[in-house]
């Protein structure tokens, strides 16, 4: 299951987990809050 957190080159939103589920972790964040960088 993936989950957020906080990414650690900005402090918005990013996810942590399988990847299977990140849609669903980003409907739960408004966009103007959720990180633009790629996951590691």
């Amino acid at each position: 299951m993936c989950s957020p957190v906080p990414c650690r080159q900005c402090g918005k939103t990013t996810w942590r987990g399988c990847g299977e589920h990140v849609d669903q972790v980003r409907a739960a964040i408004p966009a103007d809050q959720w990180c633009g960088h790629e996951q590691d």
